[in-house]
């Protein structure tokens, strides 16, 4: 077994997920055979592995930090929601079943076995695991069969250390309040913490840090400053989109559905300088000078159309065509620009049909099993081949695929409308293609960058790696991962 260590936060969104990828990068940089590990997400950005399967998006990012490829083995348990109350859960990369948020919890502590499987081929093939947690450990009333956070940590044998959150406010609190609320056994588990997310002079917090360590008796790791250079990673959080500096002559809105996925489809655009990102939140109407609208990828295609029609966005995507705007659907997105949508066994919620947007002629119908798959597409507008990947439910056709968006292999991808100013397609990651995007950008009268985006996102791993070099005491985190 290799040495593995856990970073669990205070909360959601504290950073663990960037401080795992700094972390194996930096791990990397010794010279070490690191691999990620994230007992169970939840998630609807996703990623396509390198065995068939999917995980959350945060660990195919943490994968390229290790050099590795995306493995099922990252990420065994991911939750994707479908409606407030429940999930779809995939484990091992493969979907096992849909269920509401309390049935979850009958079936939660079964799922070990599965997640102690998929650790254990890391630990044999790797020389150090970076484990990250879920939410937080204080959520006391979830440790019973618990898989995320103590009870993995428990169960694995590995050390933890706790982050919080200073930029949100109230972090002695945080984490003197975690080990107030930890049952005995598992304070003893954490062998520190670190402080995320500092700005300004972090000697400020000199007294503060000092607090922590008498109050918890825990050792302090360092204080990292907030890192500027985040938005050029993959984001997890479609709100952490809206960090990107605004930039651009060419402005091109998403919609922001309640069950958006797999937005990480915009990470390319966003380090372009002459493209403006806005991710369009509920009940603001589309902006009237936006050139492209995309309508991204949705856990709950149904749903999120009734969504966007509360919003009013239908009759805004009519008037922005009129005007003589752009659309794009991808996944659930080009879905909903079709005729209907037709979820007859219930697949992403009740059974039944819902009116498309009809700006193409296409029907879709929920059903059979998912498509995972990475593929090598050519682009029917540029002629241009480009790399992405499939990750859905459903078949769509009807005469607008006679107008493919791409070839894929002999077969018809996607469908584009008679003025060519609407397209639909199946396949993510097109973006992240470098040639695609330079003359996608081009076609809409803009000069992409001379940048590499994969590139980009290796020079900011690389800088994040130096970054908590720098702040924290990683040679000592590092030493603590048990045999």
């Amino acid at each position: 077994m290799a040495r593995a260590l856990m970073i669990q936060g205070t909360g959601s969104n504290v950073g663990k997920s960037m401080l795992v990828a700094g972390l194996c990068r930096a791990a990397r940089n010794r010279g070490l055979s690191v691999a990620p590990f994230k007992p169970q997400n939840m998630s609807n950005n996703a990623a396509v592995t390198s065995d068939g399967g999917e995980i959350g998006r945060a660990q195919a990012l943490q994968a390229q930090a290790c050099g590795l490829r995306a493995h099922t083995d990252m990420n065994p348990v991911l939750l994707k929601p479908e409606t407030d109350t429940g999930a779809q859960v995939i484990v091992q990369g493969q979907r096992l079943t849909t269920t509401k948020a309390r049935d979850y919890f009958k079936i939660k502590s079964t799922l070990m076995a599965s997640v102690l499987d998929s650790f254990g081929r890391l630990g044999r093939a790797h020389d150090l695991v970076i484990v990250e947690g879920a939410g937080s450990p204080a959520e006391i009333n979830l440790r019973k069969g618990d898989i995320a956070n103590m009870g993995f940590a428990e169960a694995a044998g590995v050390p933890v250390i706790l982050c919080g959150d200073i930029d949100r406010g109230g972090v002695i609190a945080q984490i003197v309040g975690t080990q107030a609320v930890l049952d005995p056994t598992d304070a003893a588990r954490v062998c520190g913490f670190i402080i995320n997310k500092f700005r300004g002079d972090p000697r400020l917090f000199d007294d503060g840090y000092a607090m922590i360590e008498a109050r918890t008796g825990w050792r302090g790791f360092g204080v990292a400053p907030w890192f500027a250079d985040a938005w050029r990673l993959p984001a997890e959080d479609a709100l952490d989109i809206r960090q990107a500096p605004s930039k651009g002559r060419l402005h091109i809105v998403c919609l922001q559905f309640s069950r958006i996925a797999n937005f990480d489809d915009l990470d390319p655009l966003l380090a372009e300088p002459e493209v403006r990102i806005t991710m369009l939140p509920a009940g603001q109407p589309l902006p009237a000078d936006a050139d492209v609208v995309i309508l991204p990828g949705s856990k709950s295609t149904r749903g999120d159309l009734a969504f966007l029609r509360a919003q009013g966005w239908d009759i805004d995507l009519i008037a922005h065509h009129r005007r003589g705007g752009r659309i794009l659907g991808i996944c659930g997105g080009y879905q909903m620009l079709g005729q209907s949508v037709a979820d007859p066994d219930g697949l992403e919620g009740p059974p039944g049909v819902t009116p498309g947007l009809g700006l193409l002629d296409t029907t879709t119908v929920m059903g059979g099993d998912k498509h995972l798959t990475e593929v090598t597409a050519r682009h029917v507008a540029t002629g241009l081949p480009f790399s992405g990947y499939e990750i859905h439910i459903g078949t769509s056709d009807g005469p607008d695929r006679m107008r493919p968006f791409a070839h894929v292999a002999d077969a018809l991808e996607g469908a584009v409308s008679p003025d060519g100013r609407i397209s639909g397609s199946y396949l993510h990651g097109m973006f992240a293609d470098d040639a695609f995007r330079r003359a996608w950008l081009a076609a809409l009268g803009v000069s992409a960058g001379p940048q590499s985006y994969n590139g980009v996102v290796e020079e900011t791993l690389d800088a994040l790696a130096a970054h908590l070099e720098t702040h924290l005491n990683v040679e000592g985190l590092l030493a603590i991962a048990q045999t």
